[in-house]
């Protein structure tokens, strides 16, 4: 099964064949989801006990599973948080792939822990980390949330000599901040204190200093870390990092910075301002798979100290001892996790082949559309903001819609391959969000979805 010979040359040439026409679509077909019944007829049985050959394989794929997923990179993509990667972020992928490189350890992966360092350092500079600062690639927010939750509490067990020990700690976010971080305290069996968000879904200093307060003694001692959001995920904005920082430095905790979404902004210099107070985080997350044009699945979770991480999640096993006999960089010791893919290359590939000048370019072209739509949606007689577009995300009202009027327009643009666009909530109330990270999204995108809501 694993000779290589004739047949493997022919699925071989198919496969990049395949790749390299995807990566030419432009745009690439919308599609759009099949029942499971649906798509069990259509498919057929696929998993066999002689198999059903690579070149069949693929063709069921291409022909009828691939276009029952809805296509992230489309311009029109416009839900959640879409993913643009870059034609060599993607061709990369395929050779990481290729490459089955164990990139958990310094021993066997060297070279591709060293390429994606490069990129983690870029990140890191952008933040105004320390020199020292380093970290992980790991497979999204939620596990970098919870990794660099588990470093913090690590530390305030640590610097309590053994008072903590058995305390069941808490964290301090936003009533805005993601969802991640709450399962994160739920696995790890803490409790969160959740500050109110003001109208705009921000966190701000006077709010976080008024909870602070209001706990008593012992809740106070419980908490572990402060976590701000750069970028929320349903409205886009940021949290007072600056009010953020001097709460957790008044506590003596951890500050832990959710970027997963809007600190790739960082590489704007139109909006780099408002992120001040993000260098005195002792941990941040940058998602590259959604606004810094990588495929899935990468979040990079950078660390002020990481030695303390180290310490936190460094595995112990008779034979991992090898690993722990130098001061090599291993990534597994950074995070909640030993085996892992070098899921980094791609987004070093793309930085290496095309500069961090391009990088920046393209974020202030996202920035400059959604800028865009936002005057649109305040011009249009049919529509209204709902809050004030801080980075990509502009959340807006169509006026005189009832929450079915939305799921319909929003089923009819999808099943047409106009665009994908769905419904949201803000603050009980039923309205329309597009995330616009994609440098391939026009305005005239923006002005013909404004035009379908009339």
């Amino acid at each position: 099964m694993h000779r290589y010979d004739a047949s493997t040359e022919i699925l071989t040439e198919a496969v990049l064949r395949y790749a390299v026409e995807r990566v030419r679509l432009d745009p690439p077909p919308l599609d759009g989801p099949r029942s499971a019944a649906d798509l069990s007829t259509a498919v057929g049985e696929t998993i066999t006990a002689g198999g059903i050959g690579g070149l069949e394989a693929l063709r069921r794929f291409g022909e009828v599973l691939a276009p029952a997923c809805i296509s992230v990179d489309h311009p029109r993509f416009l839900s959640f948080v879409p993913a643009a990667p870059t034609e060599a972020a993607i061709l990369f992928d395929l050779v990481v792939g290729a490459s089955s490189v164990y990139a958990g350890s310094w021993m066997e992966g060297a070279g591709a822990v060293f390429a994606e360092n490069e990129a983690l350092r870029w990140l890191a500079g952008l933040a105004a980390f320390p020199a020292g600062a380093g970290g992980v690639f790991v497979s999204g927010g939620t596990a970098g949330n919870l990794s660099a939750l588990i470093a913090a509490r690590w530390r305030w067990r640590h610097d309590a000599g053994g008072v903590h020990d058995r305390t069941r700690g808490a964290v301090i976010t936003s009533t805005g901040s993601h969802s991640s971080v709450a399962q994160a305290a739920q696995a790890m069996d803490a409790d969160v204190f959740a500050v109110p968000a003001d109208d705009d879904g921000r966190m701000s200093a006077d709010v976080m200093h008024a909870a602070v307060g209001a706990l008593d003694d012992a809740d106070r001692a419980r908490v572990f870390a402060v976590v701000a959001t750069s970028g929320t995920t349903n409205a886009g904005v940021i949290d007072d990092l600056q009010g953020a920082a001097d709460v957790s430095a008044d506590l003596g905790v951890w500050f832990h910075v959710d970027g997963a979404y809007g600190a790739a902004a960082l590489a704007a210099p139109s909006v780099r301002d408002r992120f001040v107070g993000v260098e005195r985080a002792d941990s941040l997350i940058i998602d590259p798979h959604k606004w810094l044009f990588a495929p899935f699945d990468c979040c990079a979770l950078l660390y002020r100290d990481p030695q303390v991480a180290k310490v936190a999640h460094t595995q112990r096993a008779e034979y991992l001892d090898v690993l722990h006999d130098d001061d090599d960089w291993n990534p597994s010791d950074f995070a909640h996790h030993l085996s892992r893919r070098a899921r980094g290359l791609p987004l070093w590939f793309s930085l290496a082949t095309h500069g961090t000048d391009a990088y920046r370019d393209a974020i202030e072209t996202t920035l400059a559309v959604a800028h865009a739509a936002g005057e649109l949606v305040r011009a249009s007689e049919h529509c209204e903001l709902v809050v004030e577009p801080e980075l990509s995300i502009v959340m807006f009202r169509r006026l005189g819609w009832h929450t079915e009027r939305y799921y319909e327009w929003s089923d009819a643009q999808l099943g047409a391959g106009e665009a994908f666009i769905v419904p949201t909530s803000w603050r009980g109330e039923t309205v329309l969000r597009i995330c616009i990270v994609n440098p391939l999204t026009t305005v005239d995108d923006v002005a013909a979805i404004v035009d379908s809501l009339r």
